[in-house]
């Protein structure tokens, strides 16, 4: 069973923009968020071969349910720049080229709308050539690229482009990350989560889009760090939880925020207001 919780932001009372009908912050979470679609919940053949692959190779990808409602909540969003964080061996890429441009071995007649820029970010090298692979054979080379960098470091360039355009912005070099970045997609580790989130908060448009998966609520008692040794695994888990609560109480007084459930944990949705 589905539960849609939702945080409006007092000052978003009326949604609409980029393409999106105008109506209410509430009335627009339910439709992104319902479960009505038009695609079915078949995996992609690509995506299934790339499953197998991360099975043989101890990653854990995503529910099935969580790909289904991201890409479907995806193609329900008029994006015209899309950023996937955390692009792995090309999983929830595939999916996704696949919402775009169809089945390589069996196109379809017409073809389907799709953004005009589609970033990928990975930075380890040997999951980004693997993901370029995957990009040439959907053939969409000419507008999907991988960046091989860390977010933090690709959105603090995105920051300070977005400084330099204001101020001088006929002399500003072009911008790391098409703009306006509408849709941010995540797919980092958990305790990734919380500052992958932040970063995209200082660089997604307003009125734009992310998409992440809640982090678990950590149990037990982890102990206290000690000063000058490594966080444990449970305690690095504790930290970006308790960001995440700070990122929840930000959303609460100054954007918009809803959560569907689905198999194996929470969706957030998480649109930028201010």
């Amino acid at each position: 069973m589905i539960e849609i919780r939702d945080n409006i932001a007092a000052d978003m009372s009326e949604a609409g923009g980029f393409g999106l009908p105008q109506m209410s912050d509430r009335e627009m979470f339910e439709q992104l968020l319902s479960s009505d679609s038009d695609f079915g919940d078949d995996e992609p053949a690509i995506a299934a071969s790339i499953g197998e692959q991360m099975i043989h190779m101890d990653l854990t990808p995503l529910t099935r349910s969580f790909r289904v409602r991201i890409r479907d909540i995806t193609s329900k969003i008029p994006a015209k720049n899309v950023v996937l964080v955390g692009g792995g061996i090309g999983h929830l890429t595939a999916w996704l080229l696949d919402l775009w441009t169809g089945d390589p071995s069996n196109p379809p007649e017409n073809p389907r709308e799709r953004p005009d820029s589609f970033r990928i970010i990975e930075p380890a090298g040997k999951f980004g050539v693997i993901i370029d692979r995957l990009i040439r054979r959907h053939s969409a080379e000419q507008w999907s690229h991988v960046l091989s960098r860390s977010w933090q470091e690709i959105t603090a360039e995105t920051s300070s482009w977005a400084a330099a355009t204001a101020t001088l912005p006929s002399s500003s070099q072009p911008s790391p990350l098409p703009q306006p970045i509408d849709l941010v997609i995540i797919d980092v580790p958990e305790v990734e989560r919380s500052s992958a989130v932040s970063s995209a908060l200082e660089v997604v448009s307003v009125g734009g889009f992310i998409l992440i998966k809640e982090p678990e609520v950590p149990t037990g008692d982890v102990g206290v760090p000690e000063e000058g040794q490594e966080l444990t695994n449970a305690q690095k888990k504790v930290n970006s939880f308790n960001q995440w609560m700070d990122i929840i109480r930000d959303c609460n007084l100054n954007h918009s925020m809803a959560f569907v459930e689905l198999s194996g944990g929470t969706l957030a949705v998480i649109r930028r207001s201010v």
